[in-house]
């Protein structure tokens, strides 16, 4: 077991870094627009000063959310088209979207899903366009996720998915997991909801009908203690992309090191800021994962995790 610091953000740096002249050249400082939640902006800062861009000095970062309104994603979109930022970060599949409907010409750096099936790119390899970045669901993945929980749960039949009505990254995640269902001869209940507001419905629909666990499409994320409390009330064990849903009463998550995620991000800004065009640049993908159980929760479910998985996690929480 090992611990790890949760990091959110808690202010910007204020160091000279070798980017000063560009910056003065250009008569204002490069602006970052950042639409997502900064969850991971202190590895993002850290590495964008490492390679010579420390916000507040060299670039500016503005940093935007939409606190759960996806309706507000077109608007901020918008407002960093107005301002003629230099380069935009995105994170997850819905914001990533507006801004891409939202202008052709300002750099795109996403961290998403299925940027090919959703039509972001034209390719991992090539992505054309104006966008490029890091996915955080390559194929297959998800029936990694189903072997999990096929290994904590006996006599696993029943699995819910909670997933955004109309997201449009919601199908490929979908039809990941059936595939990954099928293999294990599992049945799969997909449940769509229009947000938040669906889940008290949602939750009590899905044990009513018997499954054993849930899984919730990764764009939720900032409802973590209210679907954690929902599972818990229903006696659910819950699946995760994130290893912080886990931490805060979830069963067991398999998932990218994100941290490192968006250090990766950095350097996509700095060739951009570099001049280097998306289109040139490859999507990458995950290479890392971190495995959290957590053991309090399967106690709770009356779940005994095998000894074999908590010696192949990267943190069993107690």
């Amino acid at each position: 077991m090992r611990r790890r610091e949760f990091i959110t953000l808690v202010g910007v740096a204020a160091t000279m870094g070798p980017s000063t002249a560009l910056a003065e050249q250009a008569g204002k400082l490069p602006t970052i627009g950042f639409l997502g939640p900064a969850l991971w902006a202190n590895a993002f800062e850290q590495r964008l000063r490492e390679l010579g861009w420390v916000a507040g000095r060299t670039v500016a970062i503005e940093y935007r959310s939409a606190e759960g309104h996806t309706e507000r994603f077109t608007e901020i979109a918008t407002e960093f088209v107005r301002r003629e930022v230099n380069v935009i970060v995105t994170v997850g599949g819905s914001p990533t979207l507006a801004v891409k409907h939202a202008t052709s010409i300002i750099p795109i750096v996403f961290i998403a899903g299925d940027p090919v099936g959703s039509g972001l790119v034209a390719s991992l390899a090539r992505p054309g366009g104006n966008a490029t970045g890091l996915t955080l669901q390559p194929i297959g993945l998800a029936g990694k996720r189903l072997d999990l929980l096929h290994e904590v749960i006996p006599g696993l039949a029943r699995v819910a998915v909670i997933a955004a009505k109309t997201d449009p990254f919601t199908q490929p995640f979908v039809q990941d997991l059936q595939a990954g269902a099928d293999r294990l001869g599992l049945q799969l209940h997909p449940v769509m909801v229009d947000g938040p507001g669906g889940f008290e419905d949602a939750f009590a629909a899905i044990s009513a009908v018997g499954n054993q666990a849930v899984i919730v499409q990764p764009n939720f994320l900032p409802y973590t203690a209210a679907i954690v409390a929902l599972a818990a009330k229903h006696r659910l064990a819950t699946l995760s992309s994130y290893r912080d849903t886990t931490r805060a009463g979830g069963l067991v998550s398999y998932s990218a090191d994100h941290a490192a995620h968006f250090k990766r991000a950095a350097v996509f800004i700095d060739k951009i800021l570099k001049g280097a065009k998306p289109a040139d640049l490859p999507v990458e993908q995950p290479t890392k994962f971190e495995l959290v159980v957590n053991l309090k929760t399967a106690k709770a479910l009356g779940l005994s995790v095998p000894p074999a998985l908590i010696a192949r996690a990267d943190e069993a929480i107690e």
